[in-house]
């Protein structure tokens, strides 16, 4: 296709990058990428149809389409990404927050004003972005919080999001697979003293991930859960069991086919405890919520 033209106004400008762009919602997209380059809301856009780039606005742009269309995701091209209301740094070497993992927050911040806890203390496993830890930080301001995960690429990224929102202080990031040893308020791999954890892993069964058009353009480490996408749930849960005496609250992501099967291990690992599967707003099972 030809190069933008700029000699236009904004919206023609939006009809053209639209027209470029793959996915479903290109229109959208379009005039998330042209806010982002011009440094402006996406509502102060639609309301100035007269704003122009600069040209190094303008090659910014062109650049960002080109790399659009090889298949980079757009959270990635932006840098950043929204998640439970919160402004995230995402690159290459994190998953990219979705909506869907709100529904874990949200479970996770009920619970804890309904059961509220001096100081309380949370493990999140498989940090990633960071974006479940900064934003139960965020919202419980006397929380402390462990956040492991395998890749120091990503802690780096998490690192610097907790700084983003002036959390760093609370949140303890260890590169770990899976547990880590509680952190500095715990001793010898004691979690007795964690309230919660929560834990969004890899759970997309390695043949169904294959197909997938995510497959290669976000890290294969954050979303090959194994042969049935459970591997990781299942090391986790055997961890837990072995390792956590106090009652607390454990929350874990899965896909939407995984419900029954993930409600049996964990009523099998937690055997006196209540295990609930709850659904997300497309009504596909999505959370595990075990309260021990």
């Amino acid at each position: 296709m030809p190069p933008l033209c700029f000699m236009t106004d904004t919206l023609s400008l939006l009809r053209q990058i639209a027209g470029r762009l793959p996915g479903e919602t290109p229109a959208l997209d379009a005039q998330v990428l042209l806010a982002h380059v011009l440094g402006r809301e996406r509502s102060w856009l639609l309301a100035h149809p007269e704003a122009a780039p600069t040209p190094a606005q303008e090659a910014a742009l062109e650049a960002a389409v080109l790399r659009l269309q090889d298949g980079v995701p757009l959270p990635y091209v932006l840098g950043r990404w929204e998640f439970f209301g919160l402004d995230f740094e995402v690159s290459p070497d994190v998953l990219i927050p979705r909506p869907e993992t709100e529904l874990l927050v949200e479970t996770a911040l009920h619970w804890i004003r309904e059961y509220p806890r001096n100081t309380p203390q949370f493990m999140d496993i498989g940090t990633g972005s960071g974006c479940i830890a900064v934003s139960l930080a965020v919202h419980v301001p006397d929380a402390y919080i462990v956040a492991t995960d395998i890749s120091p690429a990503a802690l780096a990224v998490a690192r610097r999001n907790a700084e983003r929102h002036g959390v760093q202080d609370r949140i303890e990031f260890v590169e770990s697979d899976l547990l880590a040893d509680g952190g500095r308020r715990a001793q010898d791999g004691d979690l007795s003293a964690i309230d919660l954890v929560a834990a969004n892993l890899p759970y997309i069964p390695s043949e169904t991930l294959a197909g997938l058009a995510v497959s290669g353009r976000e890290p294969a480490l954050a979303l090959d859960g194994g042969a049935d996408g459970l591997d990781l749930i299942r090391r986790l849960l055997a961890g837990l069991t072995s390792r956590m005496s106090a009652e607390c609250l454990i929350l874990l992501e899965i896909e939407a086919g995984q419900g029954q099967t993930a409600r049996a291990l964990a009523e099998a690992a937690f055997e006196a405890a209540a295990v609930e599967i709850r659904k997300d707003l497309a009504g596909h099972d999505r959370l595990v919520v075990i309260e021990t």
